[in-house]
């Protein structure tokens, strides 16, 4: 008689844990949806991006925030293109002024990396044949843009122009 006492005594316990996590389930869950949305509402509110960085660039810095710096001191490059075409082009770079990289070095860090810029664009417009190039030498600016933003940051490096632009 022991035995069937316990047995309906935890039976009465586990049922009663149940109903106590289904009500607390049923009460939490609509809260924590509703704190969700109101952090989302603040974060909108105040502009704040999940991806930091991912809203920088020209269009959306004022111009007294941007500094320029030209690549090989504004001298153009000779690119050979895919099909056996060259382009001469020189490149300058837009760099936000705000940016704690600009802050800490201005452009000595382009200056002194200019190798490695001037790799980065040497690969991204060799892909091109000459008539994409000239057809899409804004796609091919944001292509350069973008991989320069991954080895300096997207605050650092906002926007690429091609201040001399001619193919051959």
């Amino acid at each position: 008689m022991k035995k069937n006492l316990m047995t309906v005594i935890i039976l009465a316990l586990v049922f009663a844990n149940f109903v106590l996590t289904a009500i607390m389930m049923f009460t939490v869950i609509p809260t924590t949806q509703k704190a969700n949305e109101l952090i989302t509402k603040v974060c909108e509110a105040i502009d704040l991006e999940l991806n930091s960085g991912a809203a920088t660039g020209l269009s959306n810095l004022p111009v007294d925030q941007i500094a320029t710096y030209a690549v090989s001191g504004g001298e153009t490059m000779t690119i050979n293109l895919a099909d056996d075409h060259y382009a001469l082009v020189a490149v300058s770079l837009s760099v936000n002024k705000e940016s704690d990289r600009y802050k800490d070095a201005t452009t000595e860090i382009l200056t002194e990396q200019e190798a490695i810029i001037k790799n980065t664009i040497n690969q991204i417009i060799r892909q091109y044949t000459k008539e994409e190039f000239l057809k899409n030498s804004q796609a091919v600016q944001d292509e350069i843009c973008k991989s320069l933003q991954k080895t300096y940051g997207t605050d650092y490096v906002v926007g690429v122009s091609f201040s001399t632009l001619t193919a051959q």
